[in-house]
């Protein structure tokens, strides 16, 4: 076996190694989701928006999918953390010492944004796009009736998306040190962002102009947060730039 055979085959260890350790901890998290999803689902659909509104299981499997996807969801949020580190462990070899440090620090910050992007969504969004709807039925005359699978599935859509958008600082910060992206190009193309970002927003809410702009303006102010971060970013990534051409000159 060579050098680059072995070289492969330790990072296949160490792959398989973190990806074990990851599945432990999942396991062990699904237990606790197991005790925290019943409390949690009732919660769920017992919301203020969900006033007089009674939910219909429309198959005989719906309350057993909801019940597990449910714990799997609670399993993934605990373990993040968990996820997050063993992917730094398994690129840190490659970084230097500063970056090393930075990137870890990214962990608790990709946890606070992510749960914080789900609970914006949970209590803001929601609420709003299922008050929207119910009063646009009893205008139109319609009666409502939820599917607990539907309902729970909206519920998914809604809130798991805005936790993954609100990473967006933090991905822009990671993207400038390496280099990948600048404060310049981020500016430059800010209106085809704004565009894309208006076109997340209607693929989550309801067909309705006002809502779509209620959800755009978050991702918006995300997006404008991300460019001033991203200078802070860059700066940094030029002086480490600058100090590698110095220790390269000497």
């Amino acid at each position: 076996m060579n050098e680059e055979e072995r070289e492969i085959t330790e990072h296949i260890d160490e792959m398989r190694k973190r990806i074990l350790t990851a599945a432990y901890f999942f396991a062990a998290a699904l237990i606790i989701g197991f005790f925290l999803s019943k409390p949690l689902i009732y919660q769920m659909q017992n919301a203020p928006w969900t006033e007089n509104v009674q939910m219909h299981a429309f198959q005989v499997t719906d309350p057993l999918r909801i019940y597990i996807l449910v714990i799997v969801v609670i399993a993934f949020v605990i373990i993040l953390p968990v996820i997050m580190y063993q992917v730094w462990a398994f690129i840190t070899p490659g970084l230097y010492s500063n970056e090393r440090k930075l990137t870890l620090s990214y962990i608790p910050i990709v946890v606070v944004l992510m749960l914080t992007g789900m609970a914006f969504s949970y209590f803001v969004v929601v609420p709003y796009i299922i008050r929207f709807t119910f009063d646009l039925s009893a205008e139109m005359g319609i009666q409502t009736t939820i599917g607990i699978n539907e309902y729970f599935g909206f519920l998914f859509r809604t809130v798991l998306p805005f936790g993954v958008i609100f990473q967006m600082p933090i991905l822009v910060l990671f993207m400038t040190q390496l280099g990948i992206i600048t404060p310049m190009f981020l500016k430059k193309n800010r209106k085809y962002a704004y565009f894309i970002l208006f076109i997340v927003a209607a693929v989550i809410a309801p067909p309705d102009l006002m809502t779509h702009i209620i959800l755009t303006i978050p991702m918006i102010m995300l997006y404008e947060i991300s460019i001033m971060i991203s200078k802070t970013g860059y700066r940094r990534y030029l002086k480490a730039e600058q100090k590698a051409i110095e220790e390269e000159l000497e």
